[in-house]
């Protein structure tokens, strides 16, 4: 299985998106500052996954998210997620 997530930093108020293969492993390489992407922005959220049975089809979604076209979905699931969280 393959998971296409979406990391939010508190720190400068932006979207990560990404996809893996092992969410638990790759969630933990982001929180030690392991990942060049998201190194010292710290405070990380986890705000949203979907799962895949391939890489390719993981990879067409994290393109299609990070496009112009994707965008729309990718804002409406941010505002909720800032609307509901407590990041205090």
């Amino acid at each position: 299985m393959f998971t296409v997530y979406f990391l939010y930093s508190g720190k400068y108020k932006q979207l990560y998106i990404g996809q893996t293969n092992n969410i638990e492993k790759r969630l933990k390489e982001h929180l030690s500052n392991k990942c060049f992407s998201t190194k010292n922005k710290q405070p990380l959220f986890l705000i949203y996954t979907e799962n895949y049975s391939t890489r390719s089809e993981a990879m067409d979604r994290e393109r299609y998210f990070k496009s112009l076209a994707g965008s729309k979905i990718k804002n409406k699931i941010l505002q909720n997620f800032l609307q509901t969280a407590r990041l205090n």
